[in-house]
């Protein structure tokens, strides 16, 4: 079942990112709390972004859980960016899979909000909450913090 869930979730940002014409690319450090599973869980990961035009883009991450056990999150994001020059912001939604108790699958839903640092580097900020598909625990809200290097 967990080989079967990660290959979903990889499939899905593999088809997604092929199937459009090249755009800006940036990756990046992100650190991240999960709250309401029991614990709060401190997550460290990294994560890449692919616009497809100005509006568009998408965020597959990976981040390691740091609790009993350590674990992983799987997720890749879709965006709209509302651009405001210096700063943008964009709602967000998306699949993830992780492991805070057993693995299990689940939608993201959540938004976020980018500040140029240089032409290079941006800050950003994001929460999201995670509706998992099991019934065996609660579903987490993360908020994120991260900078993003443009290529």
């Amino acid at each position: 079942m967990k080989k079967l869930l990660l290959l979903v979730v990889a499939a899905v940002c593999a088809v997604t990112a092929s199937a459009q014409e090249p755009g800006g690319m940036n990756l990046g450090p992100r650190l991240s709390i999960y709250t309401n599973t029991g614990d709060t869980v401190l997550g460290v990961g990294a994560v890449a972004r692919y616009r497809f035009d100005s509006n568009w883009r998408i965020e597959p991450s990976i981040t390691a859980l740091l609790h009993e056990g350590c674990s992983l999150d799987i997720s890749c994001d879709a965006h709209y960016v509302f651009d405001m020059g210096v700063v943008r912001v964009y709602p967000a939604a998306g699949l993830t899979v992780n492991e805070i108790g057993k693995w299990a699958a689940g939608l993201n839903l959540g938004g976020g909000i980018d500040f140029d640092v240089a032409n290079v580097v941006e800050l950003t900020a994001a929460l999201k909450w995670q509706a998992m598909f099991d019934d065996i625990r609660p579903n987490p809200v993360v908020l994120m913090i991260g900078a993003n290097f443009n290529f």
